[in-house]
Order: C-alpha cells, then sequence, then structure tokens
C-alpha cells in the first residue's frame, strides 16, 4: 500500500465532505444554536466558537490541503496508469470502482488555487463485477462538485492598477460513476 494514495484519498475525502454548511433538519428553526449545542463534523466544536472563528480560517486549511494533494500528484512514484481495471488490493475508492478513475492537475492562472486535483474516468464503461471485464452496455460519467475558489480581475492593460480578487464557486470533477 502506497502511503501518499491513502493520504492522497483521505484529504479528498475531507475536502469534498468536510465543506458543507450544517443543515438544519426539516421542521427545524433556521439561525443559530442553543448556547453549547455541537456543529456537525469531525471537530465537533460548539457553535459559539464557530461563530467566533475567523472567517477564512477553513479556507486557509482548505487551500493549504489541495496545494498538499496537488504535490502529492506531482510527486507520485506511481506510474500514470490510464488502464480501465479495477484494483480490489488497494482500499483507495478510485482503484476500487466499478468506473475507476484517476487524477490530473487543472491548472488555471487566474484562480486561487491556480492548480486543483480534478477526476478523469479511466473507462468509457464500466467493469462487470462478476467477469472484472469493462461492459460497454453502462457509461463511465465524471461526478462533478462546486468547490470554492477564488477569481483574480485585474484591469485592463491600458489601466494598470492592484488586482481584486473575488470568491466564486467552480464545478470540478471528483470521481466516476456508472450509468445506464
Amino acid at each position: 500500500m502506497d502511503w501518499p494514495h491513502n493520504l492522497l484519498f483521505l484529504l479528498t475525502i475531507s475536502i469534498f465532505l468536510g465543506l458543507g454548511q450544517p443543515r438544519n433538519p426539516k421542521g427545524k428553526r433556521k439561525g443559530p444554536g442553543r448556547p453549547g449545542t455541537l456543529a456537525p463534523g469531525p471537530h465537533q466544536l460548539p457553535l459559539d466558537l464557530v461563530s467566533r472563528a475567523k472567517p477564512y480560517a477553513r479556507m486557509e486549511e482548505y487551500e493549504r490541503n489541495l496545494a498538499e494533494m496537488v504535490a502529492q500528484l506531482r510527486n507520485s512514484s506511481e506510474p500514470a496508469r490510464r488502464k480501465c481495471e479495477v484494483n480490489l488490493q488497494l482500499w483507495l475508492s478510485n482503484k476500487r470502482s466499478l468506473s475507476p478513475w484517476g487524477y490530473s492537475i487543472n491548472h488555471d492562472p487566474s484562480r486561487v488555487p491556480a492548480d486543483l486535483p480534478e477526476a478523469q474516468c479511466l473507462c468509457l464503461g464500466c467493469v462487470n463485477p462478476f467477469t472484472m471485464q469493462e461492459d460497454r452496455s453502462m457509461v463511465s460519467v465524471p461526478v462533478f462538485s462546486q468547490v470554492p475558489v477564488r477569481r483574480r480581475l485585474c484591469p485592463p492593460p491600458p489601466r494598470p492598477g492592484p488586482c481584486r480578487q473575488r470568491a466564486v464557486m467552480e464545478t470540478i470533477a471528483v470521481g466516476c460513476t456508472c450509468i445506464f
């Protein structure tokens, strides 16, 4: 088992699952929780502490995690396998899936962060779980998620001036799945 790939998988899951805002169950009032209630998530911080946290603390941590994932992709010792095959010896979901995927780096110099890991389906069809061969009666399709990024907004070249940044959500492929 290769530890950089394990870490990459854990970071991917923590980034894409950990960014969601707490949701109110149906029938519950919106607004601040009672003092001492816990915010859902891995850290389980009281809501009053979460509300006093630095507003960009989560974004900085998110961008740092993305940079680590991109560095792991660049420094990976695993050859770039682009084969449509399932490896049941690995616990990484992207290699065990019936619609396996690999990662590439999505680069955009006008975005912060400029590099994002993006999933690419390795099969046109899906792997049949009985034969472990690609079955073209089904189709592998990417699964997309919206991730927060910042866009650099610079004035046109005749007017020099500082660039601004604007927070936006960008759609990125985070995995693949089978459809009929």
